[in-house]
């Protein structure tokens, strides 16, 4: 049975660990599933995933930043650098951080094997905000993406029980 998700610190020493920046937010969300699970197989399942098809949705309709599955299988098997809206910044066995065409916000996912199966991480940051209204809109806008954070993570898991 798979755990619910959990907010918790980010683990030091991870890739996304260099932005705690002052001004800036960095947060982890975790989950366990039952089963080993590789960092390829956590990647096709995030973005393949029914939770983030609307984002992959919008990003190619609204930005020209469109992903096909053969995008998603590139990425997993570390065949591209680049991702939709993203281009991997560090990539190690067990983790992959991304960063954002305009280089504000870093996408992280992390494996982690423990007794009787996987702990998930998924992370972001935001870079520190140049000008008082960026900032603004992130506090206002924080509540979503915790909760968009949460329905990721579980959508991956979902999609890797399959």
């Amino acid at each position: 049975m798979t755990h619910p998700v959990a907010a918790v610190e980010l683990p030091r020493g991870t890739l996304l660990d260099r932005y705690r920046l002052p001004g800036g937010h960095v947060d982890c969300y975790v989950l366990e599933v039952p089963q080993p699970v590789s960092l390829a197989q956590f990647i096709t399942a995030f973005y393949s995933s029914a939770a983030f098809g609307p984002e992959r949705w919008l990003l190619g309709a609204l930005l020209g930043k469109r992903a096909t599955d053969r995008d998603i299988a590139e990425l997993a098997a570390g065949q591209t650098n680049r991702f939709s809206a993203w281009s991997v910044e560090a990539r190690s066995e067990d983790q992959i951080l991304l960063c954002d065409y305009q280089g504000r916000t870093r996408s992280w996912l992390m494996v982690l094997p423990v007794a009787g199966g996987t702990r998930l991480h998924f992370g972001s940051a935001v870079v520190p905000a140049q000008r008082q209204g960026e900032r603004k809109l992130f506090r206002a806008l924080l509540w979503f993406h915790r909760w968009y954070s949460v329905q990721l993570l579980s959508g991956a898991a979902s999609q890797l029980a399959r």
